[in-house]
């Protein structure tokens, strides 16, 4: 129940629209009570001889009697004169007059029952989907503040999943806690009061009913939940597989794997129709068996009521009728109540799944009280650094190491000796197991994460660009910049030249991923993004690889122009483009073997002199 309780805080702040749709839930079992009391006169009215309606202020079988025979006179004057004031409003001076009167109510009644239920409809819309978006908007929240190891453990399309699907689902649980547990109750409650009005002994045989329901709708819950968090997990799947698929798109064409896609695909959906015919076969047993129930209990109450009626003994043929239509009312609402657990444990399910990523505190978080660090003027300092995304298996070992303002550090050594990691220590993307990071010699986790990010530039291999504009790209996340300073920063990287001859220039959309672009443009984007954000330090992890040698030279001479006066960490496989490094760092199995200037290392034996050799062997 604090799972559920805990969904329902999401609704607080709607309490106005959301007191005003049970205003409107109030007036319409008023409304729709009104309603199956009119079938009474009307029947009365419509097939009682003229002698009797003649006879109506004098006779006992007069519109009066309507309710006469099912209260007993100890009941009092009180609700005598309730009754005649009820009756008033059907009499006339004839049958015709009466059945036009009658009539004119019940268009009445029907036009104010459904006008209070399109408001209650409208209002519990706004609940439902305000509530809805702000646990959307805090789920989504949360997945953007999780450490970067977070996205390396967890498949997409398991956090898509939980936003769209699992989202709906508790939204169907909001819907059924303030529709249908308030709304079928009050008008399930309002039926039997004036049933038990009409027939305290037909009304109590119709509750025979209600043990068998609760019991069976009780066994149903239970188990569809259990299988509502399988198929949430099965979805999660077909969600993951069809992202993979799609953001793959170019290599499962270039090794022709279309097939094997598509029957991975097809597992994958076949497990989940699976899982939902079962989820399917639960949840449809309540509304037939409460429904085959309750016909069994009409069944009984038109044999045993019928006989009476055919005695004269309890009821008049007309107020039988009625007192049928309004127990058969009944069973709208008692089957909507039979779904509503189903619905609620199926929310419950989704909702543990979404509280599980909201409650999931990210590795990296600021100290208590972080240092606000807008400048960098002195050293970046590496001492005694130990890490591993597996504390069991470290990647970087013992690494100590001094980077003075303004130096270019290179970072070279075969794939899976630590480079990457090396620089992904620095803003704090991970945190090492041991040894510290200080800038200006201030441990790094003591400054606050958004200010440490912004004294940083990165360019990586996999370049990240997103579906707008040429312009919002390479101003993402500056918003005070102008469109002078973006084409400055674009033609620094050397990007200008090909951004004019888009069909639109700097507003020209470039696609999810940036997948209008090539591959050399896309970088030379990046490259402007990071010359507009000016960082005095700036990371290049394998930024002119994968290009071509026309494409190489524009982002290799960009980047030259980038560097200037910042610090930077330039990792790269082509020795050729660190050549004039202040300082190579030559890495392997997570440990720095080498250290100094490209002529000091090519004097000495050791691997970065093997290195070169490889690549410059003619």
């Amino acid at each position: 129940m604090r799972l559920y309780f805990r969904i329902l805080k999401y609704i607080r702040p709607y309490g106005p629209s959301l007191f005003g749709s049970v205003i409107c839930i109030l007036f319409f079992t008023l409304f729709n009570s009104a309603f199956q009391l009119s079938v009474i006169p009307f029947l009365n009215t419509l097939f009682q001889p003229p002698a009797q309606q003649t006879a109506s202020q004098t006779t006992l079988d007069s519109p009066e009697q309507l309710l006469d025979n099912a209260v007993p006179s100890r009941l009092g004057e009180s609700k005598e004169a309730l009754k005649e004031k009820f009756m008033s409003f059907f009499q006339g001076q004839s049958r015709e007059k009466a059945l036009q009167r009658i009539c004119i109510i019940i268009l009445i009644i029907t036009l104010g029952k459904n006008f209070f239920a399109y408001m209650q409809q409208y209002l519990m819309a706004h609940v439902e989907q305000g509530s809805i978006r702000d646990i959307r908007d805090d789920l989504y929240k949360q997945i953007n503040n999780q450490s970067l190891g977070y996205f390396n453990e967890t498949r997409a399309g398991h956090l898509i999943s939980r936003i769209t699907n699992d989202v709906t689902l508790v939204n169907g649980g909001v819907s059924a806690s303030f529709v249908t547990l308030i709304k079928n109750p009050l008008a399930i409650l309002a039926s039997l009061a004036i049933a038990l009005y009409l027939s305290w002994q037909l009304t109590l045989i119709s509750f025979i009913v209600a043990p068998f329901s609760i019991a069976i709708i009780s066994w149903i819950g239970l188990e569809l939940r259990k299988q509502s968090t399988e198929s949430q997990e099965k979805m999660a799947d077909v969600t993951s597989v069809l992202a993979e698929t799609i953001s793959g798109a170019r290599i499962v064409k270039a090794f022709a794997m279309e097939k094997f896609e598509i029957k991975k695909f097809m597992c994958e959906t076949h497990a989940f129709y699976k899982t939902m015919l079962r989820i399917t076969r639960t949840r449809n047993l309540a509304s037939p068996l409460t429904e085959f129930l309750g016909t069994c209990v009409a069944i009984g109450i038109l044999w045993f009521g019928g006989r009476q009626v055919l005695r004269g003994d309890m009821m008049a043929p007309e107020e039988f009728i009625g007192f049928l239509v309004i127990i058969l009312s009944v069973m709208t609402p008692v089957k909507e109540l039979s779904s509503v657990n189903n619905r609620i444990q199926e929310a419950l399910a989704a909702g543990k799944r979404i509280f599980d990523v909201i409650d999931l505190e990210p590795e990296i978080v600021n100290a208590p009280d972080p240092v606000a660090v807008n400048t960098f003027t002195h050293q970046i300092r590496f001492q005694n650094v130990t890490f591993g995304y597996d504390p069991e298996s470290p990647v970087l070992n013992d690494i100590d190491l001094t980077v003075n303002k303004g130096q270019i550090i290179a970072l070279v050594g075969p794939s899976g000796a630590g480079k990457s990691t090396l620089v992904d220590l620095i803003p704090r993307f991970y945190d090492p197991q041991q040894g510290s990071i200080t800038l200006d010699g201030l441990d790094i986790r003591q400054i606050e994460l958004k200010h440490l990010r912004r004294l940083m530039g990165i360019v990586t291999q996999e370049t990240i660009l997103f579906n707008d504009t040429v312009q919002n790209n390479i101003a993402y996340g500056l918003l005070d910049h102008s469109v002078d300073e973006v084409k400055e920063a674009a033609q620094i990287a050397n990007a200008h030249d090909f951004i004019e001859r888009l069909p639109k220039g700097y507003d020209t959309p470039i696609g999810e991923r940036g997948i209008q672009l090539s591959g050399g443009q896309r970088q030379r984007l990046a490259i402007a993004r990071a010359v507009l954000k000016n960082p005095p330090i700036l990371i290049l992890d394998e930024a002119t690889s994968a290009l071509d040698t026309e494409s190489e030279l524009l982002v290799q001479q960009a980047i030259e122009r980038l560097m200037q006066n910042r610090t930077s960490f330039v990792i790269a496989h082509r020795l050729s483009t660190v050549l004039h490094a202040d300082q190579i760092l030559v890495l392997e199995n997570g440990n720095i073997v080498q250290k100094g200037k490209h002529k000091e290392l090519l004097a000495a034996t050791g691997l970065y002199k093997k290195l070169y050799n490889m690549q410059f062997r003619t």
